[in-house]
């Protein structure tokens, strides 16, 4: 309702009239009594007046209906761009938790539950709310001893409501995460559906959906099973109670405590009540579904996000970086250290490699840099400052990361470019794609920068994404460069024009490089080599070679020593 709010001049306008569609609802039994009982000079004019009541009806439910949606349509747009902008900027420590396929349909279909009971649940709950209550006071009028027969009935069908509705929110809400969970699966085949065809596992994910739905049908149908006994118990009760009615009203009538007429006006109001409350169940039952998506909603906008400020603001001045025995583990794994009293020194301008095994903790130096998460000890300064007391987005704004597996947008590879400048000029990003080597393959196709790139990337070669990273990070000018094994996986081609594109990306510029292919850091002003989270060894290509150490190990492994013999002239 917060949402609502705004829009409250449209929702009070909708709700009057929503109050005309109520009356003219009460009215109807009325006239429909008095068209019943009255005699044949009268019978036109009354057909006159009900025609005429329920032309406002239908008008008024008309303007009821379009200012709802209006205002339903309005805050909805806002619950979902507050929520996509809430998950934008959560940390890392969130997405590595959640599912691609369960945040999606947290933003479509639980919204869209929302949307449904805005628009319609929650204007016909309190229409037939009030038919309930007006009609069992203009009942009251017509005969208090009647009216009792109705009203014995409401307080046990209220507490059977709450009580039921317990059942059918806590199913409405399984129904919603295996709803979520689904989505997932058919993200997650869609996005690799080259892996799925290629080892002719269609069968195997078909199974895999399929089960996943029919657990949605069997919570749906649980829930069902609450909801039917709800609607059950409801018609029994509610119509059990208007033939007891009947009956005794039939018996007033011969003994002359009330009028035919008046009995049968009173029957139609209390048909009226007992349809209203009927369909009060249903109602009820989909505004419990609604509060289920509510509350998941609600819950990932209180989830803590990381501290951003405005989208202008300038880059933080990068004064070399250094590391004093910093720990970390990942917060999914808080037992299991992955970075353990690390220490090193940058100095501004020049180039760290790290080396090692998988698993040593490099990318995870990398998402430290980045500030994907925090340290738990130690100290991460760049200058005389701690990397925390920077502004996050001006930090961020300051480094350019080319990982290894690089993600296009689906959109054209202009913008794939300019995500690193989004205003750059047509000749800034020419000059990049230059520097890149890739404006020879990007001038080869019939659209140029305008070629789409399919769905992250897939239309292009391994190569071709990466040049268009390097591209997009150049354009960017970053002060600390981030390269996360970004010449990995590359035919010797691709390799070549990549690492030529990497060193003019990295001439005079802070680089933290992340290496399997120990060929590629020779030139780099330090080599530090991680073993479990630790540096066990540092210096230049030359000295770690003299050294005869773990370093020289990895180069033997490599089996570099017979391709690239300037390697190896200094091992004994």
């Amino acid at each position: 309702m917060a949402y609502v709010k705004p829009h409250a001049g449209l929702w009070a306008l909708g709700f009057f009239f929503l109050l005309i569609t109520m009356g003219t609802s009460l009215l109807f039994p009325k006239l429909l009594g008095g068209l019943m009982s009255s005699s044949a000079d009268n019978l036109r004019n009354n057909m006159l007046q009900m025609m005429g009541l329920l032309a406002v009806q239908g008008v008024a439910g008309f303007f009821r209906v379009v200012l709802f949606v209006m205002v339903t349509e309005r805050a909805l747009a806002a619950i979902r761009s507050d929520l996509y902008t809430h998950l934008l900027h959560l940390p890392m420590s969130f997405f590595t938790s959640k599912r691609v396929g369960e945040l999606n349909s947290r933003v479509a279909s639980d919204t869209a539950q929302i949307g449904e009971t805005l628009t319609t649940t929650l204007a016909e709950f309190l229409r037939g709310l009030s038919m309930v209550i007006g009609g069992i006071a203009i009942l009251a009028f017509t005969s208090i001893k009647l009216t009792l027969f109705i009203v014995g009935v409401i307080p046990p069908l209220i507490i059977v409501t709450f009580i039921f509705g317990r059942f059918i929110r806590k199913y409405a809400k399984k129904v919603q995460d295996e709803i979520a969970e689904s989505n997932t699966i058919v993200e997650e085949t869609f996005a690799g559906i080259q892996t799925v065809k290629a080892f002719a596992n269609e069968a195997w994910e078909r199974s895999r959906y399929r089960e996943r739905i029919q657990k949605v049908v069997g919570l749906a149908i649980t829930g069902g099973y609450y909801r039917g006994a709800f609607s059950s118990f409801i018609t029994f009760g509610l119509f059990g109670a208007i033939a007891l009615v009947i009956w005794f009203g039939a018996g007033m009538v011969h003994e002359g405590e009330l009028a035919a007429d008046k009995l049968n006006e009173f029957i139609l109001y209390a048909l009226f009540i007992g349809g209203s409350i009927g369909g009060l169940a249903s109602v009820y039952a989909q505004l419990q579904k609604a509060v289920g998506a509510t509350e998941t909603i609600f819950s990932l906008m209180d989830e803590q996000p990381e501290l951003v400020h405005a989208e202008d603001i300038e880059a933080a001045q990068v004064e070399g970086i250094s590391f004093k025995e910093v720990k970390f583990s990942y917060p999914s794994r808080p037992d299991v250290p992955v970075i353990q009293g690390l220490s090193f020194d940058l100095p501004k301008g020049q180039t760290l490699a790290l080396v090692g095994k998988s698993g040593s903790g490099k990318s995870t130096v990398a998402s430290l840099l980045m500030r994907f998460y925090q340290g738990q000890a130690g100290q991460i300064s760049s200058g005389v400052r701690e990397v925390e007391s920077f502004d996050l987005q001006a930090w961020r704004k300051s480094l350019a990361l080319v990982p290894q597996d690089v993600l296009l947008f689906g959109g054209n590879i202009r913008e794939n470019i300019t995500y690193g400048k989004t205003l750059a000029t047509e000749d800034e990003i020419i000059q990049a794609a230059k520097e890149a080597n890739a404006w020879e393959f990007i001038e080869g196709f019939p659209e140029g920068l305008d070629t789409k790139v399919g769905d992250r990337g897939v239309q292009l070669s391994g190569g071709q994404r990466q040049r268009i990273a390097i591209a997009r990070a150049l354009l960017k000018d970053p002060q600390l460069l981030i390269l996360d094994e970004a010449t990995s996986a590359l035919d010797s081609e691709s390799e070549r024009l990549v690492q030529e594109a990497l060193d003019r990306l990295m001439e005079g510029r802070t680089s933290v490089v992340i290496a399997h292919r120990l060929s590629t850091i020779r030139k780099a002003h330090q080599i530090l080599v991680m073993e479990q989270g630790q540096g066990i060894e540092r210096g230049t290509h030359d000295e770690l070679m003299k050294h005869n150490g773990a370093y020289a190990e990895l180069i033997r492994l490599q089996d570099v020593l017979g391709s690239d013999k300037s390697l190896v002239e200094n091992i004994d």
